[in-house]
Formats: C-alpha cells, sequence, structure tokens
C-alpha cells in the first residue's frame, strides 16, 4: 500500500517539475496558518504562452506520474495562457506570463505567508560537475 503525498511534497513536486521546463521565479507560498483556500500556492513565470502551456502540462503530467497520480481537481485558463491555474485541493499551481503575475501581484497579496524560493540546482553544461 502506497502513502499518500503530503501537501508540502505535493508542492515540491510541482516545483521542481517547473524548473524542468525552465520556469521562472519559482516560490512556494504556505498558506496552511492564513487560510482554508489551500495549504500551498506554488507560483512561477513563463515568457511567453508556448512556455507557460509547456509549464502547466509538464506539471500535470508528471504529477499523473507520481506514484501517488496526483491529477488536479480543477484546471483554469489554458484558453489564453496569461495564467493558467492548476488546482490539486491541498495546492494550487499558478503558471503566469510575466506581465501577469507582475498585475495580479500574489505575492504582495498573501505577504504573511512564509515563502520558500525554488531553484534548479542542477550543474550548467559544461561547469564540469
Amino acid at each position: 500500500m502506497s502513502q499518500e503525498l503530503s501537501s508540502k511534497e505535493l508542492a515540491a513536486a510541482a516545483a521542481q517539475f517547473a524548473l524542468n521546463k525552465k520556469a521562472e521565479d519559482v516560490v512556494i507560498l504556505d498558506l496552511r496558518k492564513l487560510s482554508p483556500i489551500a495549504d500551498f500556492f506554488v507560483i512561477c513565470s513563463g515568457q511567453s504562452e508556448v512556455q507557460v502551456r509547456a509549464i502547466a502540462n509538464s506539471i500535470e503530467d508528471a504529477c499523473l506520474e507520481l506514484p501517488e497520480k496526483a491529477k488536479p481537481w480543477h484546471v483554469e485558463g489554458n484558453d489564453t495562457l496569461r495564467w493558467v491555474l492548476l488546482d490539486y485541493v491541498n495546492i494550487v499551481v499558478h503558471v503566469f506570463r510575466n506581465e501577469t503575475r507582475e498585475y495580479y501581484s500574489l505575492e504582495k497579496f498573501w505577504g504573511d505567508a512564509p515563502r520558500e524560493l525554488i531553484v534548479d540546482e542542477s550543474p550548467l553544461p559544461g561547469s564540469g560537475e
């Protein structure tokens, strides 16, 4: 019997899947003490509609490949690709175009939430690592 992923583990996995598609400014906001909406928000940006689609699709596909097969309860924004929202109930992933993220400024709105900046720690090609 497999153990279910915690919301924190799912948020971390979604953040890593976003980085795999070169998402920018990947942040996890911890909302557990602030709101019943979700435990975590994962927020990231892409430079184009094509990249936003690739990031969102990668997260959705990769989460389905997890042993727990996490499937979003609701998806919005695939029609305009300026802000794609993947709602996994306990975590909500927001994939923004850069200018849309700046306009809505979720990080400022949830300014009291503890945040973790997620960075790609894989070595750069040719760095000798």
